[in-house]
């Protein structure tokens, strides 16, 4: 599954403010990598998988919420790469409700899903509930919520290419955990600069991705969700954009991840907070299985 990376495509938009400022912006249509294991999760999976098969790991065990991408592909990936996989899912109220059509998916795909606290999610990082884990599934390999570790970056390396390292400079991309954004800072060339609209609220995310970059690049950025007010909040203003950027140039984006990315890099070039005359490279790293309603 993972032998080569897939040839990606990219779609170039005309936007009126282009015109005044000279930037031009292109996408980077990541989410078009694979039919379900969808964006950047097929390059944060790739090394996991191949480590897991390595070691003899048979099954793969992760954490997320009730709408998780991470969970969705997670789930597809073991069906298709022979593994049995375990889903932690936030929130035990959901486990007397009817399954949403992404856990539901991820049932089907043979995921067993265990829903446990909020409380207990957040200890999900500490060495007690780790050990807890591994005495309950001693068989499965534990990928981090949102996949972000040191092999999920070292995938993400890959999503840019010698090409996109000349012919752009200015990356932009959403940031959720911050592995993808940590490996596209490791892949950026000489003069790029990077920046990351945040999910969430708060700077925390600074200290992981210095973690897996190191201190050799001081050129990236990541803006917390100050406009929509964090993860998983958006408004009618954000939904009508998401809308017309679909109709009108059929790139289809969510209010998650993607559609608050694109909407506030517009607003910086607008501000002209983006040098004049940038060759913007957007990373449209998908998200979209939650908001896809012929599924």
């Amino acid at each position: 599954m993972f032998a080569q990376t897939p040839i990606i495509a990219y779609q170039r938009l005309s936007l009126p403010m282009e015109s005044d400022s000279g930037i031009s912006i292109t996408i980077k249509r990541i989410d078009q990598v694979h039919s379900t294991i969808s964006g950047n999760k097929w390059f944060k999976l790739k090394y996991n998988l191949i480590k897991a098969k390595s070691l003899g790991y048979s099954q793969l065990l992760s954490f997320g919420g009730a709408y998780s991408n991470h969970i969705d592909a997670l789930a597809h990936a073991a069906y298709d790469f022979g593994f049995e996989s375990i889903g932690i899912i936030r929130g035990d109220e959901l486990a007397g409700r009817p399954l949403n059509p992404t856990l539901s998916r991820a049932q089907a795909l043979g995921m067993r899903l265990e829903f446990i606290s909020r409380a207990d999610y957040r200890l999900k990082h500490t060495d007690n509930y780790t050990t807890e884990l591994k005495a309950r599934y001693p068989n499965a390999y534990i990928i981090p919520e949102g996949g972000s570790n040191a092999l999920a970056v070292k995938g993400c390396e890959e999503m840019l290419t010698e090409a996109d390292q000349r012919n752009f400079d200015v990356i932009v991309c959403a940031v959720g955990t911050g592995g993808t954004f940590s490996g596209l800072i490791n892949a950026s060339g000489h003069g790029q600069s990077l920046i990351g609209f945040s999910a969430l609220k708060g700077d925390f995310l600074i200290e992981p991705v210095q973690g897996w970059t190191g201190s050799a690049k001081h050129n990236w950025a990541i803006y917390d969700d100050s406009l929509f007010g964090g993860y998983g909040k958006f408004n009618k203003t954000l939904e009508a954009f998401i809308e017309l950027m679909n109709k009108k140039y059929e790139l289809p984006l969510e209010p998650i991840y993607t559609g608050k990315a694109f909407y506030r890099m517009l607003a910086m070039i607008e501000q002209g907070n983006i040098a004049k005359g940038s060759r913007i490279l957007f990373m449209h790293t998908g998200g979209l299985q939650a908001f896809d309603r012929s599924k």
